[in-house]
């Protein structure tokens, strides 16, 4: 994860102080690009701990094309809900604060990135039964599948038209797959990038969906590429960035163990301790207050 200690160090010299939507004000650049082969381990950050679990949970919760936050806790702890009324997740805040904003109660959170990936551009996403949209996932398989050279493999989860009613419309708006000599390689697109809380937890995602992708579609894996918009660092991470970059990072990356599934159905039975990374031996977490 060098490539990403180096883009940490960047923004930190050489981006500009601008103000933004939270109120606490950022140090930003437009425009950057990262590149991991997968072939050669997993990327997952080392000079502080990635919570693995809550990556996995929340990847499981989207494919699932779920909009409740209570839906994620019980995908990520492996509970029924009424035993995690003290359990938060990635989400919690969220569905607390713009979710009820909306008028959306019990942790709902509007037709966010799991709606757009199975129900793309559906109606009715807090009733049942869905009046279906266009579901993202099935689709990106099939054409994996049956039109690997294609240049039009795309997941979106930018919607003009549903944006209003997302609690969080999505930072990670699009990623595009593409299938060469045999590998499935991704690039994703982040519109808004976190770097110090969320771009490592961005990559460890899309790197296992590929993963994921790729076992379902038989192929290998290639590469992850990560493409940032407007890539920050908050003026109150600024002490935690400078103790992360002080740190030492492992330098073989951890290899991934994932369950044996074929298609998607299977893949929706396994569990968030299904998947570990072997050889993963991070320094501990560094904390710090995430905006709103």
């Amino acid at each position: 994860m060098l490539q990403y200690l180096g883009a940490l160090r960047y923004i930190r010299d050489f981006g500009e102080d601008v103000t933004d939507r939270t109120g606490v004000g950022t140090r930003s650049v437009f425009g950057y690009q990262m590149r991991f082969n997968l072939e050669k381990g997993f990327p997952a950050v080392t000079t502080k701990r990635l919570a693995w679990r809550a990556v996995v949970g929340e990847l499981l919760w989207f494919l699932e094309g779920s909009t409740d936050e209570r839906r994620l806790a019980e995908i990520t702890y492996g509970k029924p809900r009424e035993e995690l009324t003290d359990k938060r997740t990635i989400w919690t805040a969220n569905a607390e604060a713009q979710g009820a904003e909306l008028g959306y109660k019990n942790g709902r959170l509007g037709p966010v990135y799991g709606f757009q990936w199975r129900n793309f551009d559906g109606a009715e996403f807090n009733s049942a039964p869905h009046l279906r949209g266009t579901d993202q996932i099935t689709w990106l398989i099939n054409e994996i599948k049956t039109n690997p050279d294609s240049r039009r493999l795309i997941l979106s989860a930018w919607n003009p038209n549903q944006i209003d009613k997302m609690a969080l419309p999505p930072c990670h708006t699009m990623a595009q797959f593409r299938v060469m000599n045999g590998k499935l390689s991704c690039q994703l697109y982040q519109r808004s990038a976190d770097m110090f809380l969320g771009v490592p937890f961005n990559i460890a995602s899309y790197s296992l969906l590929t993963h994921m992708l790729a076992q379902i579609c038989n192929v290998q894996v290639g590469e992850f590429i990560w493409t940032g918009g407007d890539c920050h660092i908050y003026n109150n991470h600024f002490d935690q960035v400078q103790q992360q970059l002080e740190r030492i990072p492992t330098r073989k990356s951890p290899l991934l163990m994932m369950p044996e599934f074929t298609n998607l159905d299977q893949l929706l039975s396994t569990k968030t301790t299904d998947y570990t990374l072997i050889g993963y031996n991070p320094m501990d977490s560094i904390k710090a207050p995430m905006a709103v």
